[in-house]
């Protein structure tokens, strides 16, 4: 789980309900800031356990450089609905399409940018038409399924869930530690969030209590047994960007390196930084997000 969230919002930007063809998703939407050209919208994906809070710490800076940002809960994450048990409602290509949706709704030709599960839903909505895009970021998101030990931990954390209660789940979490995927390095529990703020744990709780069961099973398949459609995306007329922390044990840094290359990919490795690079160095994050943005052309 993304502990590092900063669950307000900055002054500026709105919480609202983005309604789609798919359904309501919730949405924190953050515009450029006043006198600044603005420069495009993005569309931004969290991964698993995570939400759009996620993202908080990049609105700001981002907005001083001319890009609104729209951050989601994905179908079934936090404060978007959806079912508890059917877990063929999160299939990937059901989770694409909603994406496919946001972007309709919004209206305008985005940068999307997916974070670890999210990047590779991001992958499966721009294979099914990229036409809405200007370009894709794969954030701490690799070409295939997540690393062993990883898969192990998602297993663990499935298992758990087979059995017992999401507040169980919760309670179990913090005294074992969660898995990496959930806790991702850098974001272990501690007694500060970015910054050296508290953690609002009571927060981090309930988002945790309203994420829907089958949403976590579901997404806890598709990170063990995606396959490697780097391929596919390549030949797809849009810039792509590969960005990491310096360590990531979920997908390790050679093989984003090596997918960047097969994607001729601009590749970014923010230092300091480890899967959540978002949280962990928001403003280098930032700042190499949007100087990628302003290279590209795309309508």
């Amino acid at each position: 789980m993304s502990r590092n969230a900063a669950f307000d919002p900055p002054p500026a930007a709105r919480a609202y309900r983005l309604r789609t063809a798919r359904g309501e998703f919730a949405a924190v939407d953050s515009p450029a800031a006043d006198g600044v050209e603005p420069r495009g919208t993005v569309l931004l994906l969290p991964g698993f356990t995570g939400s759009k809070e996620d993202f908080t710490l990049l609105h700001e800076p981002l907005a001083a450089r001319g890009y609104r940002t729209v951050a989601v809960d994905g179908r079934g994450q936090y404060e978007t609905g959806g079912p508890e048990h059917d877990e063929s409602a999160y299939a990937q290509p059901e989770l694409a399409r909603d994406v496919l949706a946001q972007a309709a709704a919004l209206g305008t030709p985005l940068h999307l940018l997916g974070h670890s599960l999210g990047g590779q839903i991001a992958r499966a909505a721009v294979l099914l038409d990229h036409a809405p895009f200007r370009s894709l970021t794969l954030m701490s998101s690799g070409p295939a399924q997540i690393s062993v030990p990883q898969q192990q931990r998602v297993k663990l954390l499935r298992d758990a869930l087979a059995v017992m209660s999401m507040a169980e789940v919760w309670e179990t979490m913090q005294t074992m530690g969660a898995p990496e995927e959930v806790s991702g390095p850098g974001e272990a529990p501690g007694p500060g969030g970015p910054g050296g703020d508290p953690v609002d744990e009571e927060r981090l709780r309930l988002r945790w209590l309203t994420t829907k069961p089958a949403q976590l099973l579901a997404a806890g398949s598709q990170l063990c047994s995606e396959p490697d459609r780097v391929a596919e995306l390549s030949v797809l007329p849009l810039p792509f960007h590969v960005l990491s922390g310096e360590r990531d044990d979920t997908w390790p840094l050679p093989l984003l390196d090596d997918m960047a290359l097969r994607l001729d990919a601009r590749r970014t490795v923010v230092t300091g930084a480890e899967h959540s690079p978002n949280a962990d160095r928001p403003l280098h994050t930032a700042t190499a997000l949007a100087d990628f943005w302003d290279t590209t052309t795309a309508a």
